[in-house]
């Protein structure tokens, strides 16, 4: 199941490059930032809803809560950065520079949460690394 679900994420991020490049033409990258942001946190929040996991908020750590604050905003920064690299690049160049995204988790992974590192991560991270050169230069 985690793998469908990632395709599909795969999938909808693809649909968002599309999407995005074309809606925000004449619009500030902030602005459409922030529309995008006002429409995902309605789409979160009406999923927790649905599913009746409100219940939850109580149960989170301190620690928990920290970490989810430092993901929202590195979230916010990458798709203010993504937006405005959007509106001034190309899709076909900006994409796959965003998706060198996989090498540096890769190697956070290894550094900060001790996850094996092995020689196909390795491989896959010089071939992911490769291509977006590739596609980019």
């Amino acid at each position: 199941m985690w793998f469908i679900m990632a395709l599909l994420s795969a999938v909808f991020a693809a649909l968002t490059s599309i999407l995005a490049k074309v809606g925000i033409e004449g619009v500030s990258s902030n602005l459409a930032t922030a529309i995008r942001t006002v429409v995902v946190l309605a789409m979160a929040w009406g999923m927790v809803f649905l599913t009746n996991t409100q219940g939850g908020i109580a149960t989170i750590s301190k620690k928990s809560w920290v970490f989810l604050i430092l993901s929202g905003l590195a979230t916010g920064a990458s798709w203010l950065c993504y937006y405005r690299a959007l509106q001034i690049g190309e899709a076909s160049k900006v994409v796959p520079i965003d998706k060198l995204s996989v090498v540096i988790t890769l190697i956070m992974a290894f550094v900060f949460l001790h996850e094996k590192f092995t020689a196909r991560s390795l491989v896959g991270s010089v071939l992911i690394a490769a291509g977006t050169l590739v596609m980019v230069l």
